[in-house]
């Protein structure tokens, strides 16, 4: 697969432990079976100290009839590799020897894997009976679609927001400056697609990469991955390139998966918080275009003072847990 250098011009749900357990469902899979999926899908699996929760998840895309799993290890130091080898041999391990990011990672995986569906997910995710069958339902019916994504729960059961819109420049700014302290504000909803359907597929301007399944053909074609991003954006990025080539994105929330977030993040919350402006800022660098691009200096600006605050805001965190634990 060609790498690329530049882009190309409301039914409830089972609960899942806050460790990452898939529930034990009994309700039967719609729409493809574990033979069609297993035929059909293989999945690339991007690992970095994700620990027990890499095992759960591997488990979890078994019991949906997944066979060809690809597990990519960017150098973990907790053993987490090694356990997912003792506790399923038919895993296909790919270990980088060093962290090479989310997209450069999954990109190995997509390399190696065969069939014409593609599932890229993060280690600390548990899928829920039926959300395979549900996006490889909905790729099918429809030979222009590129990626499809769950709805993606947390790991209290609220939604996460992983269908969203390309911001535009105030929303981003608005987003940027009160997304944090006033979740509810006019840009970030508009962003976040808080208006979203919640029992309908929506085509959608790109969602998450912690878990979505793609059509193999448009990865080709596209060149997977942009490993110009080491993490986050990379996902945004695909679908900017996806929906400039003429590809579909949509969001199946039929499909659930939990994603317990942040269990190899939060050992490296700085570096993480660095890597996220730095690529949102990549990001807007390479799409924007015309008048616009005018407004990049005041970006760059903007991502640094918020960098600073949310730096700040973790330093704070950290001595008070350290205080509490001292009392």
């Amino acid at each position: 697969m060609a790498r690329p250098k530049t882009p190309a011009p409301t039914a409830a749900v089972p609960e899942v432990s806050a460790a990452g357990h898939r529930p034990d469902d009994t309700a039967p899979a719609a729409g493809p079976g574990p033979s069609s999926i297993a035929e059909r899908v293989s999945a690339v699996v991007v690992n970095h100290d994700a620990g027990a929760a890499l095992v759960e998840c591997v488990a979890s895309l078994r019991a949906e009839g997944v066979v060809d799993v690809t597990v990519v290890d960017n150098a973990s130091s907790d053993g987490s590799a090694d356990a997912l080898a003792s506790a399923d041999a038919a895993v296909r391990l790919v270990q980088t020897g060093t962290n090479l990011g989310y997209g450069a990672a999954a990109n190995r995986g997509i390399d190696v894997s065969g069939l014409d569906l593609v599932l890229v997910s993060n280690p600390d995710v548990a899928v829920h009976r039926g959300a395979l069958a549900a996006l490889v339902e909905v790729l099918g019916a429809d030979p222009v679609l590129a990626i499809a994504g769950p709805r993606i729960l947390e790991a209290d059961g609220t939604r996460y927001p992983s269908a969203r819109r390309f911001p535009s420049l105030l929303d981003a700014a608005g987003h940027a400056l009160f997304g944090d302290l006033a979740p509810d504000n006019r840009f970030t909803q508009r962003y976040r697609m808080g208006d979203l359907a919640s029992d309908q597929v929506t085509e959608v301007d790109w969602v998450s990469g912690a878990f979505f399944l793609a059509r193999r053909r448009a990865l080709e074609e596209l060149g997977g991955f942009d490993e110009s991003y080491f993490m986050y954006a990379e996902d945004t990025d695909l679908c900017w390139r996806a929906r400039r080539a003429g590809w579909g994105v949509v969001y199946v929330p039929e499909a659930v998966v939990t994603h317990v977030q942040g269990i190899s993040t939060a050992r490296r919350p700085y570096r993480m918080l660095v890597a996220h402006h730095r690529s949102v800022f990549h990001f807007a660098a390479r799409t924007e275009r015309g008048w616009r691009r005018v407004a990049l200096p005041a970006t760059a600006v903007l991502l640094t003072l918020r960098l600073a605050v949310m730096c700040a805001r973790q330093a704070l965190g950290a001595l008070r847990s350290a205080a509490r634990r001292a009392e």
